[in-house]
């Protein structure tokens, strides 16, 4: 793996999310009430709405658009809705943010 530094944990609000704009594609960052961080793509693939601006509960986030609900630990619409977004490895260390690069950069470009 080939981790890029995309910043300080402090700079995601908990239950909230970021944007990482990439070469790829814009990436959201998520923050859980319990520090946890996930990343995946910004776009649901129902209407492509931004799943950064949705709201974060618990491993999940609701898209704003049209409340397809998606799993953050592996990017599965749940309940009836079907659908996937892709999700990227996602580490802290000393309280900043580390994405995988290599993932990343296997992502086609949207």
């Amino acid at each position: 793996m080939s981790w890029i530094d995309i910043g300080s944990i402090d700079d995601v609000p908990v239950r909230g999310a970021r944007v990482v704009k990439t070469a790829q594609g814009c990436v959201a960052v998520f923050r859980t009430a319990a520090d946890e961080v996930f990343a995946m793509s910004d776009t649901c693939p129902h209407k492509a709405g931004p799943l950064s601006e949705g709201i974060v509960h618990g491993h999940k986030v609701t898209c704003p658009l049209h409340n397809w609900v998606f799993s953050l630990e592996t990017g599965e619409a749940q309940g009836a809705d079907d659908g996937r977004v892709p999700t990227y490895p996602v580490r802290i260390d000393a309280g900043r943010i580390l994405l995988d690069g290599a993932e990343l950069a296997k992502r086609t470009a949207a």
